[in-house]
């Protein structure tokens, strides 16, 4: 592709409005997960939206605001600031009525349909690297010199659902505390803040690349590895990266050698005690 033609596309990549297309992909997934989340129940969650439609609504409007929730909060801004915008809650409303309560279940099976949610994933992914990018031009502006701020929020306003997901369970009667982000991070909230720290250091001048270069990489990062989870299973790309890490810098290699330093006495005391019972069996038979 001509150079210039591909930074006409990334600069028109940077200007897409995320209302209505991109936020109704977003809202569509989150409703979705929210669905699929409900326990113990073969039916996909259509038992559980009968008998509690607040408990429902209320929990999927939380991963539908997820990032937005939890940034006001760490910030010290109003957290309900989200549920301001009437237009953007009567939009994830509406797509949650549809993916709980359509005719004949329509719409939650277009959804799942495969064609159809590589397209509403990949639209989602856009929205997602518009969210980090805002998230850290917005905290920067506010602690322009907190590196380590800038990054959490930049990662929590791309990945906040994940983030959330252990109090909307709570919204739904559910304390599973030994699945949250902290203890089991994925892989969206490590691309998020890998996301983070290239916007970050494109602020800082340490990378020199157009911008709209920079975003159109972030955006297609994202996408790329959506739809590969999707169609390959590839999950977590950096899994081999971290277990390399933690093994020779958190422990791991040296773990190892004291298990292999204290098995070695052991083997070599059963190799010793052999000829000893050898003789004993000797003096028995005789």
């Amino acid at each position: 592709m001509d150079p210039q033609t591909f930074l006409d596309i990334a600069t028109k990549v940077t200007k897409l409005k995320m209302y209505p297309y991109f936020d109704i992909a977003h809202y569509t997934l989150m409703c979705v997960a929210a669905r699929d989340d409900v326990p113990a129940n073969s039916s996909g969650g259509t038992v559980f939206s009968r008998k509690h439609p607040l408990s429902c609504w209320v929990s999927s409007m939380l991963l539908c605001f997820a990032g937005s929730l939890i940034a006001n909060f760490l910030l010290g801004e109003p957290i309900l600031t989200p549920f301001k915008d009437h237009k953007a809650l009567l939009t994830a409303s509406v797509v949650w009525y549809l993916v709980f309560y359509s005719p004949f279940d329509i719409v939650y099976k277009m959804v799942k349909f495969l064609p159809c949610k590589l397209a509403i994933a990949g639209l989602k992914e856009v929205q997602r690297a518009h969210k980090v990018y805002h998230g850290v031009v917005y905290t920067a502006k506010i602690y322009p010199n907190s590196v380590l701020i800038i990054l959490f929020i930049g990662t929590i306003k791309g990945a906040g659902s994940g983030l959330m997901k252990t109090f909307e369970r709570l919204v739904r009667g559910l304390w599973i505390p030994g699945t949250n982000e902290v203890l089991q991070p994925s892989f969206v909230t490590k691309a998020c803040f890998l996301a983070s720290l290239v916007f970050l250091m494109e602020k800082m001048n340490y990378i020199t690349a157009p911008h709209a270069l920079v975003y159109f990489g972030v955006v297609i990062f994202f996408v790329y590895f959506k739809l590969s989870a999707l169609l390959l299973g590839i999950h977590d790309p950096f899994a081999p990266f971290e277990n390399l890490f933690c093994a020779v810098f958190m422990g791991g290699m040296w773990d190892a050698m004291r298990r292999a330093v204290a098995t070695e006495p052991k083997k070599e005391e059963k190799d010793a005690d052999i000829p000893a019972a050898k003789s004993r069996e000797d003096k028995k038979n005789d």
